[in-house]
């Protein structure tokens, strides 16, 4: 079922409101959920966690609530526009994938011309909020966010299997957004944060690609794990990247930005996470690599919490 996004001016403001209309078979509250799906929510959840773990661990002295309401709306607002463009693109190699042929999409309930005018009011909202309300910094960070992701990351997928590394740079920024919401700088402690959720990303990701290899290899996706049939090159970058990753799960604590209590507890959750990931290069199979992914969803949380939990401390 199709609908159209309808905007109308609104009689009490003039201005121009979206209105989702009810359709034979498809309420408004379910065109709704279509919209909010295609900024991929749980993605979107994830980015406006590590943006605010990033204002957090910049701030100092009083914690300024509002700018951090400010800078997560902002970066929502950006990120749920590139998720849709990214959706849009992609659509075609979606309807064919097992795991996204559902999307609205690839399904036929939104049209790719309705997705465009809300992933377009989405982001240059976003970035006029950011611009605005928060800093330009932010604003500029948002951006290429946006650009590695929408006009770089999505293109290569099709291309090389190097753009997992390029797809890792907009998933690293918004901790740095955070950071510069707080402190209107980027320093030590954002690149740390930066290498933290850029390190984790390879690992998360090449799980998942091994677990959907058949899926990427059939649409044309060069992933890694399509590409790498003896999958050496696969364990290769896992074990580095996690070995990277319990390097810059250290260095908040070696900069002074936490103590010895979150240094001992990320030491011990990398340590742990490699180990999974050792366990996945030696065994290789779908349960092992399905066990590494999901340890890496329960890993970034845990880590974030600690360090949060940390700087706040007395």
């Amino acid at each position: 079922m199709k609908t159209n996004l309808v905007l109308r001016q609104s009689k009490h403001d003039g201005v121009m409101e979206a209105v989702f209309p009810e359709v034979k078979g498809m309420p408004a509250s379910a065109v709704m959920a279509d919209y909010l799906e295609l900024t991929k929510p749980r993605l979107t959840a994830l980015v406006l966690v590590t943006a605010a773990v990033g204002f957090c661990m910049g701030s100092a002295g009083g914690f300024q609530w509002l700018s951090l309401l400010h800078v997560v709306a902002g970066t929502a607002l950006v990120a749920g526009g590139a998720s849709a463009f990214n959706q849009i693109l992609e659509r075609d190699t979606d309807a064919r994938m097992r795991r996204t042929r559902e999307r609205p999409l690839p399904a036929g309930r939104l049209h790719p011309g309705e997705a465009r005018v809300f992933a377009s009011v989405l982001s240059m909202s976003g970035a006029a909020y950011l611009a605005t309300l928060v800093n330009a910094r932010a604003c500029i960070l948002g951006g290429i966010a946006w650009v590695s992701y929408v006009l770089i990351y999505t293109p290569l997928k099709k291309r090389t299997p190097f753009c997992t590394l390029v797809g890792a740079i907009p998933g690293a920024i918004p901790p740095v957004m955070g950071w510069v919401a707080a402190t209107n700088s980027v320093g030590k402690g954002a690149w740390s944060l930066f290498a933290i959720l850029f390190a984790w990303q390879i690992p998360h990701f090449l799980a998942l690609a091994q677990m959907y290899r058949d899926d990427y290899g059939r649409v044309g996706f060069p992933m890694l794990p399509v590409v790498d049939a003896g999958g050496n090159r696969t364990a290769l970058h896992i074990l580095a990247f996690g070995l990277a990753l319990l390097g810059a799960s250290l260095t908040p604590s070696f900069l002074g930005l936490t103590g010895k209590s979150y240094l001992a507890g990320a030491l011990v959750l990398s340590l742990a996470f490699f180990a999974v990931g050792a366990n996945a290069v030696r065994c290789r199979t779908r349960p092992a690599f399905r066990q590494l992914f999901l340890a890496s969803i329960a890993y970034l949380p845990l880590l974030l919490t600690l360090m949060v939990a940390d700087k706040i401390s007395p």
